[in-house]
């Protein structure tokens, strides 16, 4: 038996697999205080659905794979652990002064301009809680100035006077000789025995002092949460009878052991939006699709990703909670735009996001407070949610608030009926979304007629044939697990494992090619360096070699350029041969990128870091389909149609009445006790051999 859970703001969706392949899912309240009750009521739901004890299931897991938003809400809610920061002398106010573009990190592209919107992050370290040691070590590695051991004591004893918890060091140039990091290390663990301590030389040994320094005090910063949270949860599920292997979802493209989770926590810190990618690219694996893009949308935002030639984009740097990190992150796009997004006119024009009514008090169709009409509004006054099955039957619909509130704050505004408002409200917010999905392909140099869409989360399928239509696309897969999308990727993903060095190499220039003049045994020594790393952590883990595979990337740019592409180095010996094929690459790369000839060959190229992936691969078995044999005649109900403004009879199917092989003519609306698919005028929907159910949109666009 295999489990993947994943926490939410309101609900903890579980994913269950037995050793054939069938899914079953579950939903129980999340739990906030206490996220671990939570997960074991999904567990005892679970549980119930198959008439065991919550022990009897548990004894039988294999693998528990968990996400995890500790990490997130700590860091916003700024509810981390008190931290000490030690930087070299005269680097004190790096993590405070960030870079240029410091002031503006996280805010979106469309209010960039909104200056009130533009500061500095609340610090999750103080300036009362640095201190600057004498020390210099240069960029090669060569120690200038030896570390004042005494004025390091000093500083360590200052910062546990101060009642600091956590410790993080990062001193300049540590990843190419981390000598001074180590000996501050042993310092602090011999005067603060339970002290969690982070090196920026172990956490980030990556070039970017800024990106190092925060890197590594945003780890110790998350921590304590973060470690106190999985010793709970694994502690409640042994206590319960799991004596399988407890998995983590990262944010990097896998899921690791809960000790490697507990030592670098801010590889944590977008777990969940992950999890439904790497979801999607276990059962892309599974049909054969080389290039998807993921959609997951939700009740605040729409998440998306590309998965391209089997391989989910990642991206080397990424912002989190206003600082800029060097960790590996799977490249998510998001946007406010998802069921909770509110409408409203402003200055004659109907305006869809990004604020939201979020969860609490929701939609105004949910009866908790709500007031403001939403996106789920819409859908139910045009039918296409049901006030009296939503959740399977579990939660009613308020219809006529609803329709109360887009009559008055949107239809008669514009001087609409209710149902046009309504549809006006959905095609605006479908186009948002389709434009997101243009900036992620098309934006990218990709055409998103290559790609199948895949369409998750709480209001996704209610929305994709609106959003895949708009774009093009010819294909629209919904998973069958697309109402817990994300624990699926939490059981399913294979175990990841990473290791990074920065080492800056230059080629080209004054007439040679741009690979001529790299130090190719230098190469071959990092990556065989990095490739024990990776293996030893797999075997840690519990995998063999035989089991693992292995990837190499490297950062690459022009000469003189500021930002690098993450370049796929090939298979086999590190030879002239794969040097030359990876630059050749970085140049099709960039061109495809940023349009042809826009490389600068001429220019010269930098080599600036150098990547290894490993993945020990999951044993989990493929996942099947147990549907009926015969699926019983549909029911119907009238539709107010967005893309053509008028009512029309649809049919209402319930999917897990639905046979391999069914098909379904739109329009459609199909349920689920847990989601809600809406199949377009001249689409139609197939299920598969796993229960996912196929849209073809490829009639609808002729």
């Amino acid at each position: 038996m295999y489990l993947g859970v994943d926490i939410g703001g309101t609900f903890t969706d579980l994913v269950m697999m037995d050793e054939a392949g069938s899914l079953s899912t579950a939903k129980a309240l999340s739990t906030p205080g206490e996220l671990e009750t939570g997960v074991l009521n999904a567990v005892s739901l679970a549980a119930q659905s198959r008439s065991m004890s919550v022990g009897e299931l548990l004894s039988q897991v294999r693998i528990f794979g968990h996400g995890t938003t500790q990490a997130t809400n700590a860091l916003i809610e700024r509810t981390g652990a008190r931290t000490g920061l030690i930087t070299t002398r005269g680097f004190i106010d790096t993590i405070g002064l960030q870079r240029l573009l410091g002031f503006s990190a996280g805010v979106p592209v469309d209010q960039l301009g909104w200056y009130s919107r533009r500061r500095y992050p609340d610090p999750i370290v103080p300036i009362a809680l640095r201190r600057e040691v004498p020390e210099r070590v240069d960029h090669a590695g060569r120690i200038l100035l030896a570390l004042d051991r005494g004025a390091a004591r000093a500083a360590v004893e200052e910062l546990i006077e101060a009642g600091v918890e956590t410790f993080a060091v990062a001193l300049l140039w540590a990843f190419r000789n981390p000598a001074h990091e180590q000996a501050i290390g042993e310092m602090i663990r011999e005067l603060h025995p339970k002290a969690y301590v982070s090196l920026s030389s172990e956490v980030s040994p990556i070039i970017g002092e800024y990106e190092r320094t925060a890197t590594a005090a945003l780890n110790s910063y998350l921590a304590l949460k973060v470690v106190s949270y999985l010793d709970r949860v694994e502690t409640v599920l042994r206590d319960n009878g799991f004596r399988g292997k407890f998995y983590i979802l990262n944010s990097a493209g896998g899921v690791m052991p809960a000790p490697e989770a507990a030592r670098k926590p801010v590889l944590l810190v977008a777990s969940g939006p992950a999890g439904g990618v790497l979801g999607s690219l276990q059962l892309a694996k599974a049909l054969g699709h080389r290039n998807v893009i993921t959609t997951d949308m939700g009740g605040t935002s729409f998440d998306v990703s590309l998965i391209v030639d089997g391989k989910p984009l990642v991206s080397a740097s990424h912002e989190a909670g206003g600082y800029h990190l060097n960790t590996p992150m799977i490249d998510i796009l998001a946007v406010g735009a998802g069921g909770g997004s509110i409408a409203r006119v402003e200055d004659g024009l109907l305006r869809v996001g990004p604020e939201s009514a979020g969860a609490r008090p929701g939609p105004v169709c949910y009866g908790r407070g709500g007031t403001l009409a939403t996106v789920t509004d819409a859908d139910v006054v045009l039918g296409i949610i049901s006030p009296d099955n939503f959740l399977g039957g579990r939660m009613k619909l308020d219809l006529e608030a609803a329709r109360e509130a887009i009559r008055t704050q949107i239809a008669e505004p514009l001087g609409l009926g209710i149902e046009e408002a309504a549809a006006g409200i959905v095609r605006i917010v479908n186009g948002h979304m389709a434009d997101t999905l243009r900036e992620v392909t098309i934006g990218r140099g990709f055409d998103p007629r290559d790609f199948v869409i895949f369409a998750y989360g709480g209001a996704g399928p209610a929305h994709c044939a609106g959003y895949g239509a708009e774009l093009g696309a010819s294909r629209i897969l919904i998973p069958a697990t697309s109402m817990a999308h994300s624990a699926y990727g939490a059981l399913a993903s294979d175990v990841h494992h990473s290791s990074e060095r920065s080492q800056l190499m230059r080629g080209g220039g004054s007439g040679r090619k741009p690979w001529e003049g790299i130090d190719v045994e230098r190469v071959a020594e990092i990556f065989a360096d990095l490739e024990a790393r990776c293996i030893a952590g797999m075997e840690r883990t519990g995998i063999a070699r035989e089991h693992a595979s292995v990837v190499r990337t490297v950062d690459i740019r022009y000469r003189r350029q500021t930002h690098d592409l993450i370049v796929n180095f090939p298979d086999g010996p590190v030879d002239a041969a794969a040097v030359r094929r990876a630059v050749e690459r970085f140049e099709d790369d960039y061109e495809g990128l940023y349009g042809k000839g826009s490389g600068f060959s001429d220019a010269g190229i930098e080599l600036s870091t150098f990547r290894m992936q490993a993945t020990g691969h999951n044993m989990a078995p493929a996942p099947q389909w147990v549907g009926a044999r015969h699926a019983p005649a549909p029911g119907s109900r009238q539709v107010f149609e967005p893309s053509v403004g008028t009512k029309i009879k649809a049919a209402v199917w319930q999917w897990l009445d639905l046979p391999v092989g069914h098909r379904i003519d739109g329009p459609a609306v199909i349920e689920h006790p847990e989601t809600t698919v809406y199949v377009g005028v001249r689409q139609t929907a197939l299920i598969d051999s796993t229960g996912n159910l196929s849209i073809d949109l490829a009639e609808a666009q002729q």
